[in-house]
């Protein structure tokens, strides 16, 4: 049996999706494919192509007070096609929520923090977590490592 390879996804517009190998080592974090339906869909099977991940950790997010219709509808799309093609390459999936994993890794809603965390966790990444706009890169490392954490209890 080939050794466990996780994925993390941070589904939405400024999401990622980061591995780990089996032990735990960030191999890759992409952002986001800025596409919809199936485009996105294609990038997302290039993605599962090159990595083969044998689960996936999606975090399951909700609509909040304020957010707009349109940004609710296209999150909830652009996550279903990233389930879907999850699926069609028969990718084992378990969600979570942002306040499940964040909760394991000591974080709350900062998202400096979390960048802050994958920086320490992999201090040769540092750089794909720099800006402040990497913060769905580093989510999605951290997701995919609750998930890593997950399978080895």
């Amino acid at each position: 049996m080939n050794a466990p390879i996780t994925l993390g996804v941070d589904c939405g517009k400024t999401g990622a999706l980061a591995i780990l190998d089996a032990a735990g080592d960030l191999v890759a974090v992409v952002d986001m494919p800025d596409a919809t339906c199936s485009a996105l869909g294609a990038h997302v099977r290039d993605i599962l192509v090159e990595h083969r991940p044998t689960v996936a950790w999606v975090e399951l997010t909700q609509a909040f007070p304020g957010q707009g219709r349109s940004s609710a509808h296209n999150y909830g799309r652009d996550a279903g096609v990233v389930l879907g093609a999850l699926g069609a390459w028969d990718v084992p999936v378990h969600l979570v929520t942002p306040a499940t994993w964040k909760r394991a890794a000591g974080l709350g809603r900062d998202k400096a923090a979390s960048r802050q965390a994958a920086t320490t966790l992999w201090p040769a990444w540092s750089a794909s977590f720099a800006r402040v706009r990497d913060d769905g890169r580093a989510e999605a490392a951290l997701i995919a490592k609750h998930g890593w954490l997950a399978g080895r209890a």
